[in-house]
């Protein structure tokens, strides 16, 4: 067998780092792309061991369906596993109506798919219910972007540009554990004299390296950028001519921060006066700034007001559009940004449009076929459909694709019960994954390198991922699937080539603010990526927005006055600590493609929780002793890892493992106004040594809220 060699991308997060596959007798063998612009020759370990999914013992290749709830799965063929699902499909929208079946995507969807997907369930089901786990991502973000700016593009500018800032202002992100191959660009950064704040509750990987880490009180993002601002008004740091001319509603932010002065601000955060000040003064005084937030300031009930506090910070400093600088959002899932753009999202339409734009419903009903009245309207969010799953009004017959919601969702201990109380439950996975666990049938679907189709990375820059090697026999691709069920329920002209439904893309993006016209997958592999918006194929693409204007009805960017309201849950005598949630070095999400990979299930092997020292000491743990952790949601179990660097009165989990060691047994899904996003980061946790004897079903013993 001839060897052949594909560039392409690893199947992990927003980096979308360059690599290179090698398909021989022997296997498939991994190498990074030295010149794509995102990694420059770097991987995580996450990306050196991708190449183990392929051929995984454990990948599923066949159907499994379930005779009845009572039934173990077994293998069946692809028409009898389809077969019933449109049978469900059919039956749940005879007796229910049709928003009793809904769909739920993932962040790793290419943009193909997620494309697909939202058609297939406005066109073919008829219903507004769908969401994705992306929700539980960038939703705040998003949201602040969109009510800023007037678009929400996760970086408004090239990664590369962090490299050129004299400093970077670093909220709730830790690249260092997260995306180890973007450090290379604070790295360039420090060593041109640049310097690095980082705000996190904890002294992560990325903290330690920073010039000043500002370690706040959970949940108390807002008043930190709202007290920047406020020493920046006040020692005249502003760009005054830049407000006045490219923004709006200053006037109102300006009284509201005089409220924060610097020791009202410390007494909230618990970030000294002198730290805040330190802060304010080197981002206000530096030429070149960025100011980057991530889930630690986004996955909050405030995360949209979090998210415009530092929105309006970089505004007052004239930063948005200027060269080297900027603020933007740090995207997580590999296709977090795409997912979001072409109709995965409950509100939304491909091309960034709004669902209940009528003007978009008909440019989007045009292109489908389909009067522009059939489409529905806006549904519910991602967890506001989980919560309503199997209940009167509710999701009766639900299909998951490529995401593990019974490990990912907030509360999980509630979600894991409504997906029991579905009528029918059909989940699209490479793996048998826990949410699988819970399904009447099971389809095995086609992974990264297996298929073709583009993503948008975090920068907004669309690349594209090539087919490396054919699926084992028996595996189909998400696209063959969606065609299939569409033809069973009686509605043919779905594509399932990749090439085909992108072009189709692109037309339905026409005009929208997130314009791939422009873009084929040719230009993308000559170019490395093309940058939307791109109109026209003459277009260069648009790797920087805001350099002459916003994409507002006055061309204006828009401040916003936010006023710090803390977490929806804080310490009390019962739940005396903070516990906040994230993400591990050598894990990725729900955990179900990383913990099936050797050399990074042996490095973590279990859910552990940090807690410092003097916490340890207080209730009798030692390093590696098991810690049982209860809030008003529910118990996990995990193994103590005693650190100085988390905050003594805050305790963090990560979120990658299911069962007893779930993190999101504990979480709280009070839902932000804006977005809907829940508040994972921050909720009261009661923290003891765990002893078996006491607790003969942990993972049973649920707590009403």
């Amino acid at each position: 067998m001839v060897a052949t060699l594909v560039r392409t991308h690893c199947p992990y997060c927003s980096l979308q780092c360059g690599i290179t596959l090698e398909a021989n007798g022997s296997g498939v063998t991994l190498a990074p792309q030295p010149d794509f612009p995102t990694n420059r020759g770097g991987l995580c370990a996450k990306g050196w061991t991708a190449a183990e999914l392929l051929g995984h013992p454990e990948r599923l290749t066949t159907p499994l369906v379930r005779d009845d709830r009572h039934s173990p799965l077994r293998p069946a063929s692809w028409d009898e596993a389809l077969d019933r699902v449109a049978r469900e499909f059919r039956r749940a929208r005879a007796e229910y109506g049709r928003d009793s079946v809904g769909c739920f995507g993932g962040g790793g969807l290419t943009n193909e798919k997620a494309y697909q997907l939202g058609k297939f369930t406005r066109v073919v089901l008829g219903s507004s219910a769908i969401d994705y786990n992306g929700r539980f991502c960038m939703s705040a973000a998003a949201t602040a972007a969109q009510r800023a700016f007037g678009v929400d593009r996760g970086l408004p500018f090239p990664l590369s540009d962090v490299a050129e800032a004299d400093v970077v202002l670093l909220v709730g992100a830790n690249p260092a554990d997260t995306m180890p191959p973007a450090m290379r660009f604070l790295d360039e950064c420090r060593a041109r004299g640049g310097r690095i704040i980082v705000v996190d509750p904890r002294r992560t990987a990325t903290a330690a390296q920073a010039d000043l880490h500002l370690q706040p009180v959970p949940g108390t993002d807002l008043a930190i950028a709202n007290g920047m601002l406020h020493i920046a008004v006040r020692e005249g740091l502003l760009d005054e001519t830049y407000i006045a001319t490219r923004t709006t509603g200053f006037a109102a932010v300006r009284r509201g921060v005089r409220l924060y002065w610097p020791d009202r601000v410390e007494r909230i955060t618990g970030v000294t006066e002198s730290d805040l000040v330190a802060a304010a003064r080197m981002v206000g005084r530096a030429q070149r700034v960025v100011v980057l937030t991530a889930r630690g300031a986004e996955q909050h009930s405030t995360g949209t007001d979090t998210v415009s506090a530092f929105i309006n910070l970089a505004l007052a400093l004239g930063l948005p559009g200027r060269e080297y600088c900027g603020v933007a959002s740090i995207t997580g899932q590999g296709n977090g940004q795409g997912g979001r753009e072409h109709g995965q999202k409950a509100d939304q339409l491909p091309g960034y449009r709004r669902l209940d734009d009528p003007v978009a419903r008909e440019h989007i009903a045009a292109v489908w076929g389909v009067p522009a009245d059939s489409l529905p309207q806006p549904g519910r969010s991602a967890y506001e459909m989980l919560d309503a799953l199997g209940t009167p009004g509710g999701v009766r017959a639900l299909w998951v694709l490529a995401s593990n919601v019974a490990v990912s969702a907030p509360n999980v201990g509630q979600i894991r019960e409504r997906l029991r109380q579905l009528d029918f439950l059909v989940v699209s996975d490479i793996f048998r994954s826990e949410t699988a666990e819970s399904a009447d049938v099971v389809l095995p679907i086609a992974q990264w390198a297996e298929e073709s189709g583009t993503l948008t990375n975090l920068e907004g820059r669309v690349i594209l991922r090539n087919r490396a090697v054919p699926p084992p026999p028996g595996v189909r691709t998400d696209l063959e699937v969606i065609r299939a069920l569409a033809e069973r329920l009686d509605h043919h002209g779905f594509q399932d080539d990749p090439a085909e439904v992108f072009a189709e893309l692109c037309r339905a993006s026409t005009g929208g603010k997130a314009d791939y016209t422009g873009i084929s997958y040719e230009r993308i592999a000559a170019e490395q990526g093309v940058f939307w918006p791109c109109p026209s194929p003459r277009h260069p693409g648009t790797p920087r927005l805001f350099t002459v204007d916003f994409p507002t009805p006055d061309r204006r960017a828009r401040f916003h006055a936010v006023e710090h309201r803390g977490g929806a849950e804080t310490p009390d005598a019962e739940y005396p600590y903070y516990l906040t949630t994230g993400r591990l070095a050598g894990h990725y999400q729900s955990g179900t493609q990383t913990r099936r990979v050797g050399r990074l299930r042996d490095a973590e092997p279990v859910a552990t929780v940090q807690l410092h020292g003097s916490l340890a000491v207080r209730i009798g743990v030692r390093d590696g002793d098991p810690v049982r952790l209860r809030t008003r949601r529910g118990v996990a179990v995990l193994t103590a890892r005693i650190s100085p660097d988390v905050r003594a009165d805050t305790v963090f989990a990560p979120f990658h493992w299911g069962g007893a060691e779930s993190a999101n047994l504990l979480t709280n899904p009070a839902l932000d106004p804006h977005s809907r996003m829940p508040e994972f980061k921050v909720c009261a946790v009661a923290v003891d040594k765990y002893v078996p004897a006491h607790d003969s079903d942990v993972e049973g013993e649920q707590h009403d809220e």
